[in-house]
């Protein structure tokens, strides 16, 4: 028993993502497919794959179960669409799509035709996160009163070459995508723990000052901020706020915080706190990934034992992430992280972005409802 799976865009990003999903027991056979014949023939003869399509198209022609999409964030939605439609399984990296109308129709192909989608948000498997799902079915928050995301990345940090790896020659008409496009690292910190989702949002955007032709009128979607704030309204009478910074003075982190009536967590440079009204708890130990990539609360038993020792990124998400999916093709079962949970994570920064061009206007965030099956 086994999938057949296509892998599609052999970049930088994928290098985390060959290996694992070669080494999954419940894979037979991998496809590499990237537009570039010479990458594609060097990371064939590199991972010891023969098979090669040199386009989704042709792909998407073959016998493969399920495409892994891991091209340019702003294809993503299209791509995904397509490869549905062509009756695959897909895998996409984040964001699900760049428009509600992309996702709207994204939503609509899964229900119609029952195939597998999932996106691959790393923060869903983060340890603070883990731990804060926990804490929430056990009840201890109490109710949740407010919540904060945020995905601190500065331009000099690597962002410039992913930004000329993914634009080519004209580059700087793609790097400059709206930072709340990209929402999902934070987003889904809040969302994957309480289940509530965002309703209504006001956004403001920070006009960038730094003249390198980012973030400007040159962009497709002439966006001029290179950071943005968000204010949500949830789904369960909460409030969230959300921060996608693209210029900060900071060493950049992925990171939450939950304030709930009963039970509270924290996290900054400085450390992870469990605090309650009684006592605050230092939980590092217990979340601190270590030198395997993986931290002590990630249930590792769950795992193929052919998946572990071949190192994790993204805070130990990588291999549960894998594994989420070619079981769910397998087993034809919902992941976690479904076209609905996408949506959700993705649609709010959509809007924010909106409210930001309209001067921080509250807004109201369309939804697609919860798993339909």
């Amino acid at each position: 028993m086994g999938i057949k799976i296509g892998i599609v865009g052999i970049g930088s990003f994928s290098h985390c993502f060959i290996p694992l999903f070669k080494a999954h027991p419940l894979v037979s056979e991998i496809t590499l497919c990237d537009i570039d014949a010479d990458k594609l023939e060097k990371n064939s003869v590199l991972y010891g794959i023969p098979k090669k399509s040199g386009s989704l198209d042709r792909l998407l022609e073959t016998d493969v179960d399920a495409v892994v999409i891991i091209t340019q964030n702003w294809l993503h939605g299209p791509q995904s669409l397509k490869a549905i439609r062509a009756g695959k399984h897909v895998y996409s990296a984040v964001p699900a799509g760049i428009s509600v109308e992309e996702i709207r129709e994204l939503v609509k192909a899964v229900e119609e035709t029952g195939k597998i989608y999932m996106m691959g948000e790393t923060s869903y498997y983060y340890p603070a996160v883990i731990f804060c799902r926990e804490k929430y079915k056990k009840g201890e928050f109490g109710h949740v009163v407010y919540g904060e995301g945020e995905y601190y990345h500065d331009f000099d940090h690597g962002l410039y070459e992913v930004g000329k790896q993914r634009g080519g020659e004209r580059w700087l008409e793609t790097a400059g995508i709206p930072p709340m496009y990209y929402p999902t690292h934070s987003t889904s910190q809040i969302v994957s723990v309480t289940g509530a989702h965002m309703t209504h949002v006001s956004c403001h955007g920070f006009t960038d000052a730094k003249d390198d032709g980012v973030f400007g009128t040159a962009n497709l979607w002439k966006n001029v901020f290179s950071n943005q704030t968000a204010l949500f309204k949830m789904s369960d009478g909460s409030s969230c706020r959300i921060n996608e910074f693209r210029r900060i003075g900071h060493t950049g982190a992925v990171r939450m915080a939950l304030f709930g009536t009963e039970g509270s967590f924290e996290q900054n440079n400085a450390g992870m706190m469990w605090l309650t009204k009684e006592k605050n708890e230092k939980v590092d130990d217990l979340l601190k990934c270590t030198d395997d990539g993986f931290a002590r609360i990630h249930q590792l038993d769950r795992l193929p034992k052919e998946l572990l020792g071949l190192g994790s990124g993204h805070a130990g998400s990588h291999q549960f992430l894998v594994d989420d999916f070619v079981k769910a093709c397998i087993y034809k079962k919902t992941p976690p992280v479904n076209v609905w949970e996408a949506a959700r994570y993705t649609v709010p920064g959509i809007i924010a972005h909106e409210s930001a061009v309209k001067g921080g206007d509250l807004l109201e965030i369309p939804d697609f409802g919860g798993p339909k099956f």
